[in-house]
């Protein structure tokens, strides 16, 4: 089920009407209503894809409980193994079996021996990527002794499944969500109604700006070889928007509904384009997911405590496993390492870690140093996203040399029309709104207070109106398919 469509609007004001008004005097049986309802949200894409979901959340459980009853540290490691074991399992033949066996026989036809790849017709579930990475953190963290084991099936059940969240994340900690099920959640009509606007503020992001910058991006990537260099350069421009307004937009809309039902989700974006360089941009960007591997993969591996070839190292492993996270391209992998290279200077300098707070702190316009900064930042993290969209490296890399050929230097020729202004005058509007409101949690959470509620009314049905009519054409989330 799509947030941006009908049968969501349909199906959002049922479960809250039944949640708020009908299970609201007992929590069992408000956290059973929303895991029957995340099963009907996840199976109303593919009800056999269910059964995985049913089978991880028994697995962990179970392990959790496990965990619990045993201080023998073999025992532990071996309930742990088969946690990591079941979920990797099911991620990396769904995801990645195809990938590997076509690279296996790639490897031998290279070294003369030709073989045939089994390649298996195997459909991706929604929300594999997501939801296995949540129920693993649950397992290291109890086995790990930070958090204790929940006896609560039906919150856990719920904890894996939350519908709000659960196609394409946040990532939720175990420790942040899990106990947000336990607790009676009364109604808030304050945090409902700003719930609401992050809601607004989602879909507007995805239908207006993503869908709009979508429709000129898929012109110019499957026309590249017959385009200039800045048509180019304008594709790579509408990528890097398309996938931050779809990614955002649906990380903004799934916050805002878990507010509507009394949960807090961890924030997911913190306006990376504003990032002054490359380690700003990955605190800031898909937050849920680079702190997952800060902590279950970069800090484990040693983190950057040891000599320079362990930084470097553990470096190129959290970049290159992140981009592989994403899919079974090696398109991925080299989009990870190109970060990779990026972040190493800033590391080794160990100038990582100067640019904490808000760009132009106190002040409306960044000064020239910062300006700089954000500039080249975002022009290095254009690059990389020739990578992420590309079909293939040979196609990244044809792209790539399109663009810094001469031809960058004449009008773009690819059929410039109306939508192409539009989408460049709405991805503007877009980039200003978002830098008035950089220091809040979304960019229009306080936009408007002080006006009068007439006028600040007006905002909301104007922007109402912009999604219903200058809306593009209906597309799927990107990251659906990880």
């Amino acid at each position: 089920m799509l947030f941006n469509s009908i049968d969501f609007a349909i199906f959002l004001p049922i479960v809250f009407i039944l949640y708020w008004f009908v299970t609201q005097k007992n929590i069992k049986v408000q956290n059973l209503l929303l895991l029957v309802a995340s099963y009907v949200f996840y199976g109303w894409w593919d009800w056999k894809f269910l059964s995985l979901i049913v089978f991880s959340s028994f697995v962990d459980y179970y392990v959790g409980i496990g965990l619990s009853k045993y201080d023998n540290q073999k025992k532990r490691k071996l309930l742990l193994l088969t946690s990591i074991l079941v979920n990797l399992g099911f991620l990396g033949f769904f995801k990645y079996y195809n990938f590997f066996a076509e690279s296996f026989a790639d490897a031998f036809t290279l070294l003369g021996s030709p073989i045939e790849a089994s390649r298996l017709n195997i459909i991706l579930p929604v929300g594999i990527s997501f939801y296995t990475f949540q129920t693993l953190s649950y397992s290291i963290d109890v086995y790990k002794r930070k958090l204790e084991p929940t006896k609560n099936m039906v919150a856990f059940f719920a904890f894996v499944s939350f519908f709000p969240q659960l196609v394409a994340g946040p990532i939720e900690r175990a420790s942040n969500l899990l106990p947000q099920f336990y607790k009676k959640r009364d109604f808030n009509y304050t945090k409902a109604v700003d719930g609401l606007r992050q809601i607004l503020w989602g879909l507007f992001k995805k239908i207006v700006i993503a869908d709009n910058c979508a429709e000129q991006v898929n012109l110019i990537f499957d026309n590249s070889a017959d385009l200039n260099g800045s048509s180019l350069l304008l594709g790579a421009f509408f990528f890097a928007f398309q996938i931050y307004g779809d990614f955002s937009g649906y990380s903004d809309i799934a916050i805002g509904t878990s507010r509507l039902f009394g949960f807090n989700l961890m924030k997911n974006f913190a306006f990376p384009y504003f990032s002054r360089d490359i380690a700003e941009f990955w605190r800031r960007w898909h937050i849920s997911l680079s702190t997952w591997f800060r902590d279950y993969l970069y800090i484990p591996l040693g983190g950057s405590r040891g000599g320079t070839w362990m930084k470097v190292r553990n470096t190129f492993i959290i970049f290159i496993v992140s981009g592989f996270w994403h899919g079974a391209n090696w398109t991925f992998i080299v989009w990870g390492a190109l970060n990779a290279i990026y972040f190493l200077p800033l590391l080794l300098l160990k100038r990582n870690r100067q640019n904490i707070g808000d760009i132009a702190e106190g002040r409306l316009f960044p000064k020239f140093r910062e300006f700089l900064g954000m500039v080249t930042t975002f022009g290095l993290t254009l690059l990389a996203w020739v990578f992420f969209r590309a079909e293939n490296i040979g196609h990244a890399l044809s792209y790539l040399s399109g663009i810094f050929s001469t031809s960058f230097f004449e009008f773009p020729d690819f059929g410039v029309s109306m939508k192409t202004y539009l989408a460049i005058l709405l991805t503007a509007l877009f980039v200003f709104v978002e830098w008035l409101g950089r220091r809040d949690e979304y960019a229009i959470a306080s936009l408007g207070f002080r006006w009068k509620r007439p006028v600040r009314l007006a905002m909301y049905y104007c922007m109402i109106l912009i999604i219903v009519f200058l809306g593009g054409s209906g597309q799927q989330f990107i990251y659906f398919q990880f």
